[in-house]
């Protein structure tokens, strides 16, 4: 993909929350959650509310990775 979430997954150990509390304090689906999990694409709400949650910015949440695959 485009895009990593470690950087969320070291801040939710930072703060010492797990990824369900941190699922249901944003009240987002475990779907959700599991396509951060795989580095797929969320919404931008999602962001938005994780970023607000933590008062954080988003590249503490989200980082940009560079595509292996070569464009068509």
């Amino acid at each position: 993909m485009g895009f990593s979430f470690k950087p969320l997954w070291r801040l939710l150990v930072d703060r010492d929350m797990s990824k369900t509390e941190y699922r249901v304090s944003l009240g987002i689906s475990s779907a959700t959650l599991a396509k951060m999990g795989k580095g797929e694409y969320v919404s931008m709400e999602v962001l938005d509310k994780t970023c607000n949650h933590f008062g954080v910015p988003l590249h503490e949440v989200v980082e940009h990775t560079k595509d292996e695959t070569p464009p068509a």
